[in-house]
């Protein structure tokens, strides 16, 4: 008896691709990830390793830190952060924060 095999490994990213819901939440993690670049040059060089780039909802965007010392610092900064997105062409009306957890 033979089997035909009617399925084929596919990769993560072709898997995104191939589904609305998937290509735009890949779409959604590469522009946050832009962002967060966009960003760093605006971020004290020791706080940079503390900053992940987090979800983006809508004109919101959450930028994940590392500690909540970092925390208080980054928020200073949060007005030219989204002042300097908007320039780039991004529609950002609030920068949220998230400090991670160290689990």
């Amino acid at each position: 008896m033979t089997f035909t095999r009617r399925n084929h490994a596919v990769t993560a990213l072709q898997a995104a691709e191939a589904s609305p819901t998937l290509a735009r939440l890949a779409q959604l993690t590469r522009e946050s990830s832009s962002r967060l670049a966009a960003v760093l040059p605006l971020v004290p060089p020791m706080l940079r390793t503390s900053l992940k780039a987090g979800p983006i909802e809508g004109s919101t965007w959450c930028l994940l830190v590392a500690s909540n010392a970092a925390a208080a610092k980054v928020r200073q900064l949060l007005p030219a952060m989204a002042a300097h997105l908007r320039t780039k062409g991004w529609d950002v009306a609030e920068i949220r924060i998230k400090v991670q957890s160290a689990t």
